[in-house]
């Protein structure tokens, strides 16, 4: 079990707390905060003390004892950061009135980044550190919860009812739909933040410019495996929650009418739960309720507050006298949450925790077969054994798998240009250019093997199977940089020249293959060489022949495009034609069944009337 950590943190004046003429009513003397009250009545004391985790001052910059945004992440960032590399959850949120500095300590500036960035560029960087150690993988999600709908940050719509919580009996409360994004390295973390950043809900009070109308949460699901002591292997999965809460505000103080006063009546509700949620937590009663559904925003953290997770609550504040109510609020607030207990548990892989468990029982069975062989026994650790193994090579094999989808993704990325989107691959690469399929809107990229062969055909086994073609059509070797085309039973070109023998191709080089298929090579070195020499290549410089092969390559193209435009007038003629042939055919034979069916009536008829003549003549001669 492990107790909420909690920590205050007092902001300097803001300019309407200056123009104001506030003075001061914080003091801080180690992990004591004490509030001063200005206007106190005869007999009161004065001041309250309340004694935390950590006591930030960051009222005066130039003060010795002044906390900057470093001092914070080392004395609670690092502390998240451990957390998940141990394999528990881990939960840091921001709480307090609005304009008191919550987003400044969970996310700030660009120049002076707060906890959440720090955060991340702490997991990444202990990543590198021991990489060869371990294996890893990360996946982002950022969510706001605004007038108590969620809301996706990084995508590019969401449904008009807000995305619907709900509740695993195993693992929790989740998002349902919520998007989850591979992310490789910091720089990507950063990229998704500030998208999501954009994209969240704020306006201006009287309170706050940029007051935060919703509550956002950043979350890092984090993934590590690797080989233990004796080989056993250790796979744990770990979510970090970064929560930067909307603040608390008073309808009066903060101006806000219409919209504003609406988002302020949601923000206020969920706060008032979370309260709750609080309290029933810290009086620790056995069988109390505790209202974790009353709002969204508890309901997602149902696992951060008494569950299973390592969690520290920020409770940032103003140093203002005009601000006394509020600020007294949130350091009772924040004196009852180091109540708080929680549970947290490794989350260890379940199969990882049955290897273990086998691996013990196997301990266990070696020890009682001592020095003499008992067959039961032994049969019994022979199974275990190969259980064991069996599980271990699995486990093994995902994990090889894993590594090499997320080594892909990391060689293969997107990145933003504008409004487009480049694709990047630092491998050397073939890209299809499909003339004939104009409904493809797709991408295709094929890379080439490393220092080797790789084979080009129809053929199933082939590196890169393409329809059309040769069963082994061609091959391209690359070796030291240089990469060598070499056709084998079918037609090719480099740059529109038809070729039969070996042929080098370089940076832009177009292949063609048989009559359906071009393939653009790219080097990333060699055409990152290409920039550092200044080199600019023309589009007619990537063919190898002069002008005039250029120009009747031109042509040949276009005749060729002539003649599958008329073979496809063709088929299609065919194809009418054939219709119209099965339509007479089928009318013919509705045909012939309805004169079938004619002669067949008429045969009943003609029947019919011998027999009436028949008996007809029977009565004359009667």
């Amino acid at each position: 079990m492990a107790s909420v950590k909690v920590a205050v943190r007092v902001r300097p004046f803001n300019q309407r707390e200056l123009d104001m003429g506030a003075k001061a009513v914080i003091r801080m003397d180690g992990k004591k905060t004490r509030i001063v009250n200005l206007s106190k009545t005869a007999g009161d004391v004065g001041f309250k003390d309340f004694t935390f985790d950590h006591s930030y001052w960051s009222f005066e910059p130039s003060d010795p004892d002044f906390a900057t945004q470093e001092q914070v992440f080392e004395e609670l960032g690092t502390e998240v950061v451990a957390s998940a590399f141990e394999g528990y959850n881990a939960c840091l949120f921001a709480y307090g009135q609005t304009g008191s500095g919550k987003t400044f300590t969970m996310t700030g500036p660009p120049d002076d980044p707060g906890l959440i960035p720090r955060i991340c560029e702490a997991m990444f960087g202990k990543m590198q550190e021991e990489q060869e150690d371990k294996n890893y993988r990360v996946d982002v999600s950022y969510l706001e919860i605004y007038n108590e709908k969620v809301r996706d940050l990084l995508a590019s719509s969401n449904p008009s009812g807000g995305l619907r919580v709900r509740e695993h009996p195993r693992q929790g409360p989740y998002v349902s739909d919520l998007s989850h994004h591979l992310v490789t390295c910091y720089d990507h973390v950063a990229q998704l933040m500030e998208r999501g950043n954009r994209a969240r809900c704020t306006a201006a009070t009287n309170m706050n410019d940029t007051s935060s109308r919703s509550h956002a949460i950043f979350t890092l699901t984090f993934r590590q495996a690797g080989l233990g002591a004796e080989g056993l292997p250790c796979e744990t999965t770990s979510k970090v929650h970064l929560v930067d809460l909307a603040g608390s505000e008073r309808a009066d103080a903060t101006g806000a009418t219409g919209q504003r006063l609406k988002e302020g009546a949601h923000i206020n509700k969920s706060l008032v739960t979370l309260g709750s949620v609080i309290s029933a937590l810290a009086e620790k009663r056995v069988g109390s309720f505790v209202p974790y559904r009353d709002a969204v925003l508890t309901w997602l953290l149902k696992d951060s507050l008494g569950g299973n997770s390592k969690t520290i609550m920020v409770a940032a504040i103003s140093p203002a006298d005009c601000n006394y109510s509020e600020t007294l609020s949130t350091l009772r607030y924040a004196n009852r949450a180091k109540n708080i207990v929680n549970q947290p548990t490794v989350n260890e892989d379940p199969n990882v925790r049955l290897i273990r468990e086998l691996r013990e029982e196997i301990y266990k069975l070696r020890g009682l077969l001592g020095e003499e062989t008992q067959p039961k026994v032994l049969a019994e650790l022979q199974q275990k054994e190969a259980k064991e193994k069996s599980l271990t090579a699995e486990w093994a094999e995902k994990w090889r798998e894993t590594q090499a989808i997320l080594r892909e993704q990391q060689a293969l990325g997107l990145r933003k240009a504008g409004r487009g989107v480049v694709l990047d691959s630092d491998r050397p690469h073939l890209v299809a250019i499909d003339q004939d399929d104009r409904l493809s809107t797709g991408v295709t990229l094929y890379h080439l093997n490393r220092n080797g062969d790789t084979v080009i055909g129809a053929a199933e086994g082939s590196d890169i199977v393409l329809p059309g073609l040769e069963p082994h059509h061609c091959i391209v070797t690359l070796k030291d940089g240089i990469a060598v085309l070499t056709p084998k039973n079918g037609y090719c070109s480099v740059d529109g020249l038809a070729t039969e023998t070996s042929s080098r191709i370089s940076q832009g080089s177009l292949i063609g293959l048989g009559r359906a298929h071009v393939l653009r090579y790219n080097d990333p070195a060699e055409a990152a060489q290409l920039r550092k020499e200044g080199r600019v290549m023309s589009r007619s410089s990537l063919f190898g022949g002069s002008t005039s092969d250029l120009n009747l390559n031109v042509e040949e193209r276009e005749l060729e495009t002539e003649r599958r435009r008329l073979a496809r007038e063709y088929e299609e003629r065919k194809r009418q034609l054939d219709e119209e042939r099965r339509r007479l055919e089928e009318r013919q034979r509705e045909a012939e069944e309805q004169l079938r069916l004619r002669e067949e009536k008429l045969e009943e008829q003609r029947r019919r009337i011998e027999n009436k003549k028949e008996e007809e003549l029977e009565k004359v001669c009667i």
